[in-house]
């Protein structure tokens, strides 16, 4: 009883925790700052949170694999990668655009993990990777740069790549470490590297912004990613990609509401087709595990 208990109330959060996720792409509208400064700003008081709780926890700081500081600088890098191109999609085109073409990065796992993890590739998730790019092009209205929907996703499509490369390389460490020493480590590791264009970018974030950053990086980056980790007890993981998928979903809503961003018919064809191929991934995957 008390299992059943604990799995459903780690359903709930986990879905709570996917919904503070689909908030992400709003302050990428209502703050003013190159995307750069943005997600300085974002893993500044994100990796701050967590190295507070880190504290507080007497969670241990130290990582005792050398190969592992390794990693986790290179996962800073990807997790830089990742944010500022999906913010400057989102900046150029829209929240709906930005969350789409992220949607994508399933594609990239399907030919990447067979690849560093000499594991076979399946014809189910050739299919699927198919699909999901038929997806990406039916939310394009018409191939030419000149298209702020086109470039939005020719800089956005940078982000599920990273984003790919980091879910492989934080498998490998979630053997060692625990989900918030990665986070706390790779977001910190992202706060060095973007530090000097945040600097030396001239915007600077007024009083407003600070408000919107603080919880922009606490609630939705550093509480959201530590209660999605801790429903993994409770949750397999392949369920919680289900749940995850509907971040862009729950985006495209939350735009409309917030920022009166009416998705083009396209973008709603293209969203749909998307998270149907994701959803039935995970549920195929979840079936044969």
């Amino acid at each position: 009883m008390e299992k059943r208990s604990n799995k459903t109330r780690s359903l709930i959060v986990l879905n709570l925790s996917v919904v503070l996720f689909s908030f992400a792409g709003l302050f990428g509208k209502w703050i003013d700052l190159p995307s750069m400064s943005l997600t300085f700003y974002r893993v500044l008081f994100s990796a701050s949170a967590l190295g507070l709780f880190m504290l507080i926890t007497k969670m241990p700081f130290r990582v005792s694999v050398r190969r592992d500081i390794g990693l986790l600088i290179l996962g800073g890098i990807l997790t830089t990668a990742n944010w500022v191109s999906v913010f400057k999609a989102i900046q150029i085109s829209t929240v709906g655009i930005g969350v789409i073409t992220f949607s994508t990065f399933p594609l990239f796992v399907t030919f990447l993990e067979p690849l560093i993890f000499h594991t076979r590739l399946k014809t189910k998730n050739v299919i699927i990777a198919v699909i999901i790019i038929i997806g990406v092009l039916i939310t394009v209205p018409e191939l030419s740069m000149d298209n702020t929907i086109v470039r939005g996703i020719l800089v956005g499509m940078i982000s599920p790549v990273a984003y790919a490369l980091l879910s492989i390389v934080n498998k490998g460490l979630r053997e060692r470490l625990n989900g918030t020493q990665i986070s706390f480590y790779e977001q910190l590791t992202a706060m060095v590297i973007l530090a000097p264009f945040a600097m030396t970018a001239g915007a600077q974030p007024t009083v407003r912004d600070i408000g919107l950053l603080i919880i922009f990086g606490v609630v939705t980056t550093a509480i959201a990613h530590t209660v999605y980790i801790s429903c993994l007890k409770d949750v397999s993981a392949q369920f919680a990609g289900v749940c995850t998928s509907m971040e862009t979903v729950y985006s495209i809503i939350f735009s409309m509401i917030f920022l009166q961003e009416i998705p083009y018919f396209r973008e709603v064809i293209g969203a749909a087709v998307i998270t149907a191929a994701v959803i039935f991934a995970q549920v195929t995957e979840a079936k044969d595990s």
